[in-house]
């Protein structure tokens, strides 16, 4: 097997180098984002139970304890709640993007390696096409077919390897992106759940 690839370049070795990252890279996001609890358990109903009856520190001791994303955002704004609307808006959508990017990392890598890579085995078949022209050209065209065509597929072999590399990467970063647009709405919807306990609050006083 080892000695079939080597025949596609040099650009074979970095190919293969672009499908054990993207393995690792799909690995560690899909560990990382089946452990973390977005909204942890039953958390925002109970902040803003809290916050209807008027229990702050209630509501801030229940958010701050909490490891999940929803409880580091909630945690967040509590700590600026009796500011104006819109400070307590800025906060919330500034921390709901910065957790939204920890659970975004690495895929902008992934696509990266499922746009170079493709590129990368053209490349390769380009090289490979004007190593066999040149043999062509050295054995003054009185070359057969089959020297002719050992030299094409040879060079076409960094082509498919690319592409082989390119679309199952391009698969797991759709997939992991929508997992992540997924989180993200859940985590919007806590916020909004957020503000309207915030509201009730403010309409009783």
């Amino acid at each position: 097997m080892f000695d079939f690839l080597a025949k596609g370049g040099v650009l074979v070795g970095p190919i293969l180098l672009c499908s054990v990252i993207a393995l690792a890279l799909f690995l560690e996001r899909l560990i990382r984002l089946g452990r973390v609890n977005i909204r942890g358990n039953g958390l925002v109903s109970s902040v803003s139970t809290h916050l209807k009856n008027g229990e702050d520190q209630q509501a801030f001791d229940v958010a701050s304890r909490d490891p999940s994303p929803m409880g580091r955002i909630l945690t967040q704004a509590m700590e600026v709640k009796d500011q104006d609307r819109e400070t307590l808006e800025a906060v919330l959508v500034h921390a709901t993007e910065s957790e939204t990017r920890e659970l975004s990392r690495y895929l902008q890598a992934l696509a990266t390696i499922g746009n170079i890579t493709p590129l990368l085995g053209l490349l390769g078949t380009v090289m490979g096409m004007i190593k066999a022209f040149m043999v062509i050209q050295q054995m003054g065209g009185k070359v057969n077919a089959a020297v002719l065509a050992g030299g094409i597929w040879e060079a076409m072999l960094t082509t498919a390897l690319g592409l082989a590399v390119a679309l199952p990467t391009m698969v797991a970063h759709s997939y992991l992106s929508a997992r992540v647009d997924r989180y993200e709405t859940q985590l919007q919807d806590g916020t909004v759940t957020f503000l309207k306990a915030i509201g009730f609050r403010l309409s009783r006083s």
